[in-house]
């Protein structure tokens, strides 16, 4: 499985920018796919999830600004992010979860988001 994410770029505070994921390869019906960001010194942490049924799951910290969203038949999985702010300032990275027999996690190159004030 290979994940191409696209759509990363600088923006300003209270500004927007849209994510996008796509899939590829051996992938199941059903899986979750989210986005994951890493700041500089700081761990990974989830962004947001979607499962393949469209139940979605959101850090507290992007809840009311953050939107994701997926097309199944593209296995692309997208990210609206609104009223960006400079703490959202990370590089982003797109996930898909499929669990056959034991779960497996595939990772996206990761994009670049950076929000000045």
């Amino acid at each position: 499985v290979q994940l191409q994410a696209y759509g990363g770029g600088s923006v300003r505070s209270g500004g927007s920018l849209r994510l996008s994921c796509a899939a590829s390869g051996s992938i199941f019906s059903f899986n979750v796919m989210g986005w994951y960001r890493q700041a500089p010194g700081k761990q990974r942490e989830l962004v947001a999830t979607i499962t393949s049924g469209g139940s979605t799951n959101y850090a507290d910290s992007v809840k009311g600004r953050f939107t994701i969203s997926r097309d199944n038949a593209k296995n692309t999985v997208y990210l609206q992010m609104n009223s960006l702010k400079p703490e959202d300032t990370a590089v982003y990275y797109c996930n898909l979860e499929q669990t056959v027999i034991r779960r497996y996690d595939y990772w996206g190159q990761g994009t670049l988001v950076t929000v000045s004030s």
